[in-house]
């Protein structure tokens, strides 16, 4: 029995102790470590599509490994409506509190601008040259 059979059958905690050791002792042994789970595949779980299926569209991180359970079907097909109705509007949710966000972080811009402008118009250059006795 191989060192990597013995590793599997503790887990991924073994393997997470392993690689950390390896980088405590010899970092560039811990990197191949890590490359060496990362590409195996020892770490559990892998993207069906390879690395583009970490991207959603908008370009936030997407987790592969549970962070899409869509497609899967819970056998019941009244709850499989409602959580995809549900993901839906939250999904519509998020998208207007991000363009609530966009519009304050405008309207904060242009308070600022507008104050500065005023404050350039009042003829307030810059402090005042203080009188010499």
């Amino acid at each position: 029995m191989g060192i990597t059979a013995k590793l599997d059958d503790y887990g991924k905690p073994a393997w997470i102790t392993v690689m950390v050791l390896a980088f405590i002792i010899f970092w560039p042994a811990g990197l191949a470590i890590l490359a060496y789970l990362i590409w195996s595949g020892r770490l559990g779980c892998r993207a069906q599509g390879g690395m583009q299926d970490m991207f959603k569209a908008r370009g936030r991180w997407h987790a592969p490994c549970g962070g899409n359970r869509r497609k899967e079907s819970s056998g019941n097909t009244a709850f499989d409506e409602y959580r995809a109705d549900t993901l839906r509007r939250l999904e519509e949710e998020e998208s207007d509190f991000h363009a609530f966000l966009d519009r304050l972080r405008q309207a904060k811009d242009k308070a600022e601008f507008d104050q500065f402008m005023a404050d350039r118009r009042g003829g307030s250059h810059g402090p005042a040259p203080e009188a010499q006795a």
